[in-house]
């Protein structure tokens, strides 16, 4: 084992108690950790991440195996190991209800830093995460970004040798995202020891050594260009497709030819099987306008590929669902509607006079900077929010008058899991189902129907708690589908679930969006929000731009940004709005 590492691990092997004899949460894992550089750790939920880092970090002792952390052993000197390791958990222990000052003095003196050193370290660590202006503001009141930036922040009181991030990207929007990217690079580059552990593939990317994981085992261990060198010829793009592009998305998904695909705005992003550089020629039949352009792989499609493939494209749930048949008086252009919609706390304005309407059968996604203002806009025309002024409708019907009414017409998944973690998954199913009505032999048949169409049935006695992350957004969408509505609010339905997991949840939805149900959806994965058929985005309470994904993307395109993705059109068209702002107030003042 190199003896310049800050992590050293040989044939590291751990099993939980409650596993089953051929079951084994980390299996021969051998890894190095160099100083310098950021590792990432990535794959699905449940791949042994989150294990691998607790072992890391001194807090539990592996089964068997070999490991050395900043040259102490984790278990025998634990006491030493944890005033030179830095750990950030996927749930990070800040006290919501102290401020960000009293949480760097609360853990200044957990790591035993003097008075004269902290003062020192903490004009750093707050220039650094550029939270001077938020001393005084409560944990729990600072956005996700901010509040991810202060668990950071928290984490490197006493200056670690060794920095370890579980998952630290989950549910921040982009511009955090980066902030808290580039926050994490500059102290690699500063010599620190940085293992990095992600579900997000894009993040995964930028990591200068990876190790990909799944059920336990490290199935690739080098550089992320490695791996997408491997896909070169075998991604494509499908444009100008003349039909339905989910229509079209299912059906190549069922050919031979092809691993993977995903909607990318009007266009259709495949990955070829092995040896192939172009579809199957049934992919493209009835499409005659359509053309095949090659682009640049990916380390999602080189991951999909090393797991076996993505979903086939089939919804056993939208088999068992209706066609939505709308009632009289109620117009298909506007099943969603808001108008003038705004609400204060306050003399805070969170949404500001935000107007749209939304279509029978469409995908619309509601999106934004954390804090911004989406999930009040959200939550209001869910009716869980009454507004200050404006109207928020479902189905012709107004929140304000019949909220009841109006909530029986849709199914809401909240961005976090709010099912009952002490019942079992049965036992959640059959009280949401009575919710809505449901009883008795139909009851059962939906109860198992849903258990069947979303695999739960194994997990049918465990508790709802205690089942990994993607298995609880699959119960979380089964139970809000319980009474078959024709809209689906969706509050970041898929965030830090991994991306075979994400795209079996994209196959229901676009199934459903088939048989006429309407899906507005919360995202912070800019590839995701591709998959819807219009966007707002919300910033400073205002909705500042609207339309389809490549409409967007086509608005902030430059002879330097000839082809934008859709992250370069969020950030670009929030930058755009900043400026032109700057320009009013200079103008008002002089």
């Amino acid at each position: 084992m190199d003896a310049s590492a800050a992590v050293r691990i040989k044939g590291l092997t751990h099993r939980y108690p409650e596993q089953k004899r051929d079951e084994q949460a980390l299996a021969d894992v051998d890894l190095t950790v160099r100083p310098g550089i950021i590792t990432g750790l990535a794959g699905p939920d449940g791949a042994g991440k989150t294990t691998l880092m607790r072992v890391m970090a001194g807090l539990l002792k592996a089964t068997k195996g070999e490991i050395e952390v900043v040259g102490l052993d984790p278990v025998r000197q634990a006491d030493a190991l944890h005033l030179r390791v830095g750990y950030m958990p996927q749930k990070f222990g800040l006290y919501e209800d102290l401020t960000v000052m009293e949480n760097l003095v609360l853990y200044a003196d957990l790591r035993g830093v003097g008075a004269e050193e902290r003062k020192a370290q903490f004009e750093r660590l707050l220039d650094f995460t550029d939270l001077h202006r938020f001393t005084k503001r409560l944990a729990g009141k600072l956005s996700g970004g901010m509040k991810q930036k202060l668990g950071l922040a928290c984490t490197l009181i006493g200056t670690p040798e060794l920095l370890l991030l579980d998952e630290p990207g989950v549910g921040v929007d982009p511009i955090s995202r980066r902030d808290l990217w580039r926050m994490v690079q500059s102290l690699a580059q500063g010599g620190m020891a940085v293992v990095w552990a992600t579900a997000y593939l894009d993040e995964a990317e930028l990591c200068d050594d990876l190790c990909l994981m799944n059920e336990g085992r490290v199935i690739f261990s080098g550089a992320p260009r490695e791996q997408k060198e491997r896909m070169q010829g075998r991604c494509i793009q499908v444009r100008d497709i003349a039909g339905n592009r989910r229509h079209f998305l299912r059906h190549a998904l069922g050919s031979p030819s092809v691993v993977d695909g995903v909607i990318q705005g009007e266009s259709v992003r495949l990955v070829l099987k092995e040896g192939l550089s172009e579809p199957d020629p049934g992919v493209l039949e009835g499409e005659p306008t359509a053309r095949v352009v090659t682009v640049e792989p990916r380390l999602e499609d080189a991951f999909i590929d090393l797991v076996g493939g993505g979903p086939d494209g089939h919804s056993v749930l939208a088999d068992t669902m209706p066609l939505v048949d709308l009632p009289s008086g109620v117009d298909p252009q506007a099943v969603i509607r808001a108008h003038e919609l705004t609400r204060t706390f306050g003399d805070f304005t969170a949404t500001d006079h935000v107007t749209f309407d939304v279509k029978k059968g469409e995908i619309f996604g509601l999106l934004g900077p954390n804090g911004a203002g989406k999930s009040t806009t959200f939550r209001m025309m869910c009716g869980l929010l009454t507004p200050t002024s404006g109207d928020a409708e479902v189905m012709g019907i107004d929140f304000k008058r019949s909220a009841s009414e109006a909530r029986q017409k849709l199914g809401y998944m909240a961005q976090k899991f709010s099912l009952y973690g002490n019942l079992s998954v049965e036992r959640n199913l059959i009280f949401f189902s009575g919710i809505y009505g449901l009883k008795g032999r139909a009851q059962a048949d939906k109860v198992a129907q849903m258990m069947d169409s979303f695999d739960l049935t194994r997990y049918r006695r465990t508790n709802a708690g205690e089942l990994p992350l993607g298995f609880k957004q699959r119960l979380s969408l089964a139970c809000a589908l319980m009474h078959e509505p024709p809209l689906i609010f969706l509050d970041e339905p898929t965030s830090g679930v991994d991306p075979v997991t994400r795209r079996e949840f994209w196959v229901h939805i676009n199934a459903l969006v088939d048989k006429g149900v309407t899906v507005m959806v919360t995202t912070h994965f800019m590839d995701e929000a591709e998959y819807c058929d219009r966007i707002a985005l919300i910033y400073r309470g205002r909705m500042i731009a609207a339309g389809p994904p490549d409409q967007l993307k086509k608005a902030v395109a430059s002879e330097d940004l000839p082809d934008p993705t859709f992250e370069d059109a969020f950030i670009g068209l929030i930058q755009r709005d900043d400026q032109a702002r700057e320009v009013a107030e200079k103008d008002k003042a002089a």
